[in-house]
């Protein structure tokens, strides 16, 4: 029925604005790169998000520049802050150590993730004393506070997964743990979300899961993060984007139109949350957003 009205009413235009929103940003290196990052979260702002999060680099690489960026959103700002936190080249105690700060400072809601192998072989291997998964950080961090959690899941399955079974068991495991809902990687098919949550629900998997969209920037830094995370690109995308190497203004008009059209889709499909990859830039999401029916003071 949604599908139908979807494909029969005037593109965009009855589309009510009644979803959830959420942006993910990364920390600044640089002054110039962490001006960017605020002139984007002021951008995102009125739009009212369920919440914003920050990466975490492999190993605490980033630490403190995700905590200051965290804990300056929370003290300057209307939005709920996440940050993320990997069992990555740490100790338990360790990684203990930066969620009481985190909880200390009044962030109360962390994405745990196993997070990247910080080794050049690319092969995970648990810290001697740290965390083993995601799983078990969860539980940790449980143990902690009555943190939010916040988790990954893979619609294409993990790369160090050894088939979707396997993929689908270590999800479960984590929302068994506490994880409030997870968060999935980005994707380009509508079909692929829609596989991969009635997959989830089959396999006992009762928690919220949210699409995680990637507006594309560059798509040659699209097809770089899709081949580590193992995501496919469909022809009908790479085809799209050619030739407009050169021609930014071109490409991201592109770029809002075929994430916009991926959520719609979603939409018709019964979702109303949707979690942004922004790479700290706000005017794709927020064309995308708008596009949505979302306007500033606008909640779900």
């Amino acid at each position: 029925m949604n599908a139908a009205i979807a494909h029969s009413e005037p593109l965009y235009a009855s589309l009510p604005g009644d979803i959830g929103i959420s942006f993910e940003f990364f920390p600044p290196k640089t002054e110039k790169m962490a001006e960017t990052l605020w002139e984007s979260v002021r951008t995102l702002e009125p739009l009212q998000p369920d919440f914003v999060s920050v990466t975490y680099g492999a190993g605490g690489s980033t630490r403190e520049r995700t905590h200051a960026a965290v804990q300056r959103i929370v003290e300057e700002t209307s939005i709920p802050a996440a940050a993320h936190l990997t069992c990555v080249d740490a100790t338990r105690e360790e990684v203990d150590a930066v969620a009481r700060q985190y909880w200390d400072s009044g962030i109360r809601h962390i994405v745990a993730l196993r997070g990247d192998s910080s080794d050049p072989s690319g092969k995970y291997r648990p810290h001697p004393g740290g965390y083993e998964n995601a799983a078990a950080l969860i539980e940790g961090l449980l143990k902690i506070a009555p943190f939010e959690i916040s988790t990954a899941a893979y619609p294409e399955k993990h790369p160090d997964s050894h088939d979707e079974a396997a993929d689908l068991d270590n999800l479960k495991r984590k929302i068994d743990a506490g994880a409030t809902r997870a968060i999935t990687q980005f994707f380009f098919e509508p079909e692929c979300f829609f596989r991969f949550r009635d997959k989830a629900a089959a396999h006992g998997i009762g928690a919220e899961i949210v699409p995680g969209i990637m507006p594309i920037m560059s798509f040659a830094s699209v097809q770089r993060m899709s081949g580590l995370c193992g995501t496919a690109i469909p022809a009908w995308l790479e085809t799209l984007f050619e030739g407009l190497d050169e021609r930014p203004a071109a490409r991201q008009l592109v770029a809002a139109t075929v994430a916009a059209e991926l959520c719609r889709r979603l939409y018709a499909g019964d979702v109303r949350k949707f979690h942004f990859y922004t790479l700290n830039r706000a005017e794709l999401s927020y064309a995308i957003c708008h596009l949505l029916g979302r306007r500033p003071g606008d909640t779900a």
